[in-house]
C-alpha cells in the first residue's frame, strides 16, 4: 500500500454537491415520511401542470381537454386531470420547483449520475452561486418548452432532466477546448480545476464545431427517439417530457455566456476558426 497521495474517487464541486443532496433529500422525504395521499397533494403543489398555467388566459381549451378525456372514457386519467388542475391557478414557483421532485428511485439516480457527469465541469467554471441559478434557469427554460408544445397538458412534468440537459450544453462551450475534459492535451492535464482554465468557444464558434455539432445532433437524435417510445416500449408509465429536456439543452448552449465568470479565459478568437 503506498504512502503517497491519492486523488479522491468523487471530486464533485461544493453546490453540485449540494444539488444532489438537495435532489435525494427532497425524493427520499417522500418516499420514508409521507403517505400516499400527503406525496399527491405535495405533487400538485410543486409539480409543473402546463394547463395551469394555460387556464388564466384561455378556460375554454382547457375545458375542451377535459371534455376529450371524458368523450374517451378514460375515467382515471379524468380524475388525475381534474386533481391536478386544482382551482386553475398558476403557481410560477412550480417553474423550477418540479425539478426537485421526481417519479422514483431510478429516475432520480439516472439524473444525479448524468448532473455529476456533466455539471462538474460546468460548476468548476461557475462557481457557486452561477451554478445553481443556471439549474433553475434552465429548469424554467424547460418547463416553458414544455408549456409551448402541450399547453393544455394537465399531465404533471417532474424531475431534473431539463438542468441536466442545460450542463450538458453548457460543457459543449468549452469541453472540446484544449487543456478542457476532452480538449486535445485532456492527457497532460489532469489537475483540479482544468474545465476553469480552458477558454470557451463563442457562440458563432461552436455551431461551426464538429464535434459541438455532431455531439447535440446525437443527444436530439436519442432525446426524441426515447420521449416518443418510451411509454409505448413501457420504459416509463407516465412518457417522458423530451419537450423539456430540449428546451434547457438550448437555453444552457444559447445562454452560457450570461453564466461564465467575466474571469473565466478569454475565449477562442474568431480568427482560430
Amino acid at each position: 500500500m503506498s504512502g503517497g497521495s491519492r486523488e479522491p474517487m468523487f471530486n464533485l464541486p461544493g453546490s453540485l454537491v449540494f444539488l444532489i443532496l438537495a435532489l435525494a433529500a427532497v425524493h427520499g422525504f417522500r418516499e420514508f415520511f409521507l403517505s400516499a395521499q400527503v406525496d399527491a397533494e405535495f405533487m400538485r403543489a410543486l409539480a409543473f401542470v402546463p394547463g395551469r398555467f394555460a387556464y388564466e388566459s384561455d378556460p375554454d381549451a382547457v375545458a375542451a381537454a377535459l371534455t376529450k378525456l371524458a368523450a374517451a372514457g378514460d375515467r382515471d386519467a379524468l380524475l388525475i386531470a381534474q386533481f391536478f388542475l386544482d382551482d386553475g391557478r398558476a403557481d410560477y414557483r412550480t417553474l423550477v420547483s418540479y425539478a426537485f421532485l421526481h417519479g422514483d428511485w431510478t429516475h432520480l439516480g439516472m439524473n444525479v449520475l448524468w448532473l455529476a457527469a456533466f455539471g462538474a465541469p460546468v460548476a468548476q467554471r461557475f462557481g457557486a452561486g452561477r451554478t445553481i441559478a443556471f439549474f433553475l434557469f434552465t429548469a424554467a427554460a424547460g418547463a416553458g418548452a414544455h408549456y409551448l408544445v402541450h399547453p393544455v397538458d394537465l399531465i404533471p412534468v417532474v424531475g431534473a432532466s431539463a438542468s441536466v440537459s442545460g450542463m450538458m450544453a453548457a460543457a459543449l462551450r468549452f469541453i472540446f477546448q484544449p487543456g478542457a475534459p476532452l480538449g486535445p492535451s485532456i492527457f497532460a492535464l489532469r489537475e483540479p480545476g482544468a474545465s476553469a482554465q480552458a477558454p470557451a468557444l463563442p457562440l458563432r464558434r461552436a455551431w461551426r464545431d464538429k464535434r459541438v455539432v455532431q455531439f447535440a445532433l446525437l443527444w436530439f437524435a436519442i432525446n426524441l427517439v426515447v420521449g416518443l417510445l418510451a411509454k409505448p416500449l413501457g420504459i416509463a408509465e407516465g412518457g417522458v417530457a423530451w419537450e423539456a429536456h430540449a428546451g434547457g439543452f438550448l437555453a444552457g448552449f444559447l445562454f452560457f455566456g450570461l453564466f461564465d465568470p467575466p474571469a473565466a479565459p478569454a475565449r477562442a478568437q474568431e480568427a482560430e476558426a
